[in-house]
C-alpha cells in the first residue's frame, strides 16, 4: 500500500452528495422589534439584524424546511412586517414549506412573524396572540418644570410635531394616534386572516389584543399544534438534520459598545429604551 493510500485510509469516509441528509434550518427571532438596536437592551429584531440569517438558512444545497424559533413581545409593525415579508418571499422562491415554533412569547408582532409560517406550532405554556397595536412614551413635561428647563420647537407645518414627550398632551394629537392605530390594526388583521384563513374560529374576538396559552391558542386556530421543534421535526422529517441560523451582532455589540455616546441626552434615551423594551416582557411575566 502506498503513503497515499495509507493516508487516505486514515481519513473519516466522506459521504457521497447523494447520501448526505435533507437540512431543516431553523432562524432565531428573539427579542423587542424595534428599528434601532441598543446596547444596554436585550436582543433585537429588525431586517437588518436578522436577514443574513434568513438567507443563509434559505440558501442550503439540502434545504427542505425552515423552521422560525420565536421569542418576542412583538414591537415595530413595519419590521414585523418587512421581515415577514422576506421570509415569503424566499420560502415561494425556494418552494419549501416554513414552520413557525412560539417559545415563551410570539404576541403581537411576534404573532406577526408567528404568521410567516405555513403552519404555527407552540409549547401548551406559551403566550400567543395578542393581535392589536399599542404605543407608550413618556410626559416629561412636569419634569423639564421641576428643573427650571423651557422646551423651544420651532417647525414649518401644524402637525409636525405631535405628542412630543417634553409638551403637555393635547386631545387631538391622542385623537390622530388612535385613528393610526385603527389603521394599523386593520392591516395586521387582514395579514392573519390572509396567514391562517379557515383555520381560525370565529366565535370569539380573535383581534381584540387578547393572549392566550398555547393551549387555547390552538383551539382559536391561531395555532395549528403543540410541539417543539424538534418534537416536530423529528415526526415530520426524521431523516432531516436541524441546523440554527443565529443573526450575526458585530463584535462591539455583543459587548455592548455599539458606539453609543456618553451625552447626556443620548444616554437618556437609552435608559427610556431600556426601559420601554422592559416593561414589553413584563406584560408577559417574563
Amino acid at each position: 500500500m502506498s503513503v497515499t493510500d495509507k493516508i487516505a485510509a486514515r481519513l473519516p469516509r466522506v459521504m457521497d452528495r447523494g447520501e448526505r441528509p435533507p437540512v431543516v434550518a431553523a432562524v432565531r427571532l428573539h427579542g423587542v422589534i424595534t428599528p434601532q438596536s441598543s446596547p444596554v437592551a436585550r436582543n433585537t429584531i429588525n431586517l437588518q439584524n436578522v436577514e443574513s440569517a434568513i438567507n443563509r438558512a434559505f440558501d442550503n444545497e439540502r434545504l427542505i424546511a425552515v423552521a422560525l424559533l420565536i421569542n418576542s413581545p412583538g414591537g415595530a409593525p413595519t419590521q414585523s412586517a418587512l421581515i415577514a415579508e422576506r421570509i415569503r418571499e424566499l420560502a415561494t422562491k425556494k418552494h419549501v414549506p416554513v414552520l413557525a415554533f412560539c417559545e415563551d412569547v410570539a404576541a403581537s408582532g411576534g404573532y406577526w412573524l408567528a404568521c410567516a409560517g405555513d403552519e404555527i406550532y407552540a409549547h401548551g405554556t406559551s403566550l400567543v396572540g395578542s393581535i392589536g397595536v399599542v404605543s407608550a412614551g413618556f410626559g416629561l413635561d412636569g419634569l423639564l418644570d421641576k428643573a427650571g428647563v423651557e422646551r423651544r420647537v420651532y417647525t414649518a407645518g401644524e402637525n409636525k410635531v405631535r405628542l412630543d414627550p417634553f409638551q403637555a398632551e393635547k386631545p387631538e394629537d391622542v385623537e390622530w394616534l388612535k385613528g393610526l392605530h385603527a389603521d394599523l390594526h386593520e392591516q395586521f388583521k387582514a395579514w392573519v386572516v390572509e396567514r391562517r384563513g379557515s383555520k381560525l374560529k370565529t366565535e370569539e374576538d380573535l383581534f381584540s389584543g387578547e393572549i392566550w396559552t398555547g393551549s387555547k391558542a390552538q383551539q382559536l386556530g391561531l395555532i395549528d399544534g403543540i410541539g417543539t421543534i424538534r418534537s416536530v421535526i423529528a415526526k415530520r422529517f426524521p431523516d432531516a438534520e436541524l441546523t440554527v441560523a443565529e443573526p450575526r451582532r458585530p463584535l462591539l455589540a455583543k459587548l455592548g459598545l455599539t458606539g453609543a455616546s456618553t451625552r447626556s441626552g443620548d444616554l437618556v434615551t437609552q435608559v427610556l429604551a431600556s426601559i420601554e423594551e422592559r416593561a414589553r416582557w413584563s406584560r408577559f411575566g417574563l
